[in-house]
């Protein structure tokens, strides 16, 4: 009996301190290819490493690749996983002669150079938030996990002098949610179906144990980033439990009057999150959740607007984004767009809560924000500043997408002036969406296939923190060997935080074209508060078919929408008996 006791009370204890289970799956993955040697005559069967295994070690040691060093000579094997993946790798060792434990360096990298580069201060590479670049020990005839970082290829060093370094297996350890992609889209052109893909992939690396803007760098709860990426997880996932405990941290470590992040907008990007959560996922307990942070957020805010009906926004500096951050006018008249989309957002949300009296105020500031939209307009307008310099594409998307400019005029203007030069990867997405508010799906898709697709081209299976069409001339894809004459696109540019090899290649920022797709091509817009109502409006440009699945707190819903040879677009829809759809 006193057996028993003890045993049940150790049962209870393991349960009592197991503070935290981890929501990933771990999967492992044998490289695809070996893309480089040092020393290849001192390296033997190295084709083994690309077989699968089974993280055991034994005792047949079959299957060895064998890395041998002299006094003078390294041997060293940069390996390709195929795609990008957020997490370590698993080496297996055979058993050499000697029983000593062998020292190798380690590099990830998002890129070929970049797992090839030395962190020297200049080039951008860093050990920050993650360890991609270090030295370790491996045991003989046993097995070593190491590493947590975003990464598509590694490179092994052996460092010690005059070994034997015998390698049963390398793989790659994938950490993800495995949750499925409810969400889909496919049509006639594949370049817009990898595209899609690719964004949705790109935020599902992100859903680690919280929603982060990149696998690499910073791996963080930046709110503003997080915009795009919960339309991308209401698209392809519909609910999951990520976006809610996201939102739930940056509120609670950021007492009010702080700005989340530091960064007034981004404050008023969690607003607007909230109101779209809410909408495509109904979850008004949730809702009810936020109702004093929200609360205190919109007064917040609304003191920040003049008499004038002026913003006056301060704190952590006034951003939009990094290329617009030298842009000045475009970032006045960027803040009073937001600002009056926060007043809209919050107004929505306090009547649903029943706070009318503030609902109330929100729209009067609107309304006096409205008012006063020449007074940033202007100046944005006459600055001089060319359409496609960086911000002009972000403010004009922002005024068109707040009502405070012809959504046709921002389009004939700036928008649809010199196709993706002018985009970014966080605010493209608003551009695309201030393009079909005017009317132009066709030329938001040709943007779509140039701008992102022109990171595929180079080999990305993940989009971008930062991309831009000048960088193309003369540049070498990500997953090669930077060809003599050619340019290295990953440690040759980047600018402000993301200079060289410290820029993402894996941003969740970067997936607007997935939701955009679903939204305005398959025609998907939510029109009540849980999918209750769903308008479906295709809108196919060049496209001959587009079908899809659209997930909403009922079930999927499926689409398909195919253009006749007299032009007209007919479609089949089946959704679930509570969703009601309109056209």
């Amino acid at each position: 009996m006193k057996q028993l006791f003890i045993l049940l009370f150790l049962f209870s204890s393991v349960s009592l301190f197991a503070q935290q289970r981890d929501s990933r799956v771990r999967e492992y993955l044998p490289p695809t290819r070996i893309v480089w040697q040092q020393e290849s005559q001192l390296i033997q069967g190295a084709d083994h490493l690309l077989l699968p295994g089974n993280g055991q070690s034994d005792l047949a040691n079959r299957s060895i690749c064998r890395l041998t060093s002299t006094d003078r000579q390294h041997p060293a094997i940069l390996f390709d996983f195929g795609k990008e993946l957020q997490g370590g790798l698993q080496i297996v060792t055979g058993m050499p002669s000697s029983h000593e434990p062998i020292t190798v360096r380690i590099r990830f990298g998002e890129s070929v150079s970049e797992a090839m580069c030395d962190i020297n201060g200049a080039n951008g590479a860093t050990n920050d938030h993650a360890m991609r670049d270090f030295t370790i020990r491996l045991p003989w005839l046993g097995v070593m996990e190491v590493g947590n970082s975003g990464f598509r290829f590694v490179r092994i060093d052996l460092l010690d002098d005059s070994v034997e370094l015998q390698l049963k297996e390398v793989r790659a350890i994938s950490t993800f949610r495995d949750i499925p992609y409810k969400g889909s889209f496919r049509c006639n052109d594949e370049r817009l179906n990898d595209i899609w893909q690719t964004g949705a992939y790109t935020v599902h690396l992100n859903m680690q144990e919280y929603l982060w803007d990149g696998i690499k760098r910073d791996r963080l709860v930046w709110v503003g980033d997080l915009h795009p990426e919960v339309m991308a997880v209401n698209t392809v996932f519909g609910y999951n439990e990520v976006v809610p405990k996201s939102l739930d941290l940056i509120r609670d470590i950021t007492p009010l009057p702080g700005w989340m992040n530091g960064m007034c907008s981004y404050s008023i990007w969690w607003v607007l999150i909230q109101r779209d959560w809410y909408y495509y996922q109904g979850d008004l307990a949730y809702l009810k959740e936020q109702r004093d942070y929200l609360t205190g957020l919109l007064r917040l805010l609304i003191s920040k607007v003049g008499e004038d009906g002026v913003e006056k926004l301060d704190g952590g500096g006034r951003f939009l984004d990094w290329p617009s951050s030298e842009n000045p006018v475009a970032i006045d008249a960027g803040l009073q767009a937001l600002m009056l989309q926060a007043m809209k957002a919050g107004g929505e949300l306090c009547k649903v809560l029943g706070e009318d009296a503030l609902a109330a105020e929100c729209d009067a500031v609107r309304n006096r924000m409205t008012k006063a939209a020449s007074k940033v307009i202007k100046p944005f307008l006459k600055s001089g500043v060319a359409p496609d310099a960086p911000g002009s594409k972000q403010a004009a998307s922002l005024l068109a997408l707040a009502g405070l400019m012809k959504p046709e005029e921002a389009d004939r203007k700036y928008l649809a002036v010199n196709g993706g030069h002018g985009f970014s990867t966080f605010y493209g997405y608003y551009m695309l969406r201030a393009m079909a508010a005017a009317g132009n799906y066709q030329g938001a898709i040709d943007v779509i296939r140039q701008f992102w697709g022109a990171m595929l081209d180079l080999g990305a299976t993940t989009f971008w923190e930062d991309f831009n069409l000048d960088w193309l001339p003369g540049a070498s894809r990500i997953d090669e060997l930077v060809p003599a004459g050619k340019k290295d696109i990953h440690g040759g540019y980047g600018a402000y935080c993301y200079k060289g090899f410290r820029h993402s290649l894996c941003h969740g920022w970067a997936s607007g074209p997935t939701s955009w797709l679903s939204e305005y091509v398959l025609g998907v817009q939510v029109v009540e508060p849980g999918c209750r109502v769903v308008r479906i409006t295709p809108h196919l440009g060049d496209l001959d078919w587009v079908e899809g699945t659209f997930p909403t707190p009922y079930g999927v819903i499926t689409i398909r929408h195919e253009k006749g040879a007299d032009g007209k677009v007919r479609s089949q829809i089946d959704a679930p008996s509570e969703v009601e759809i309109v056209r």
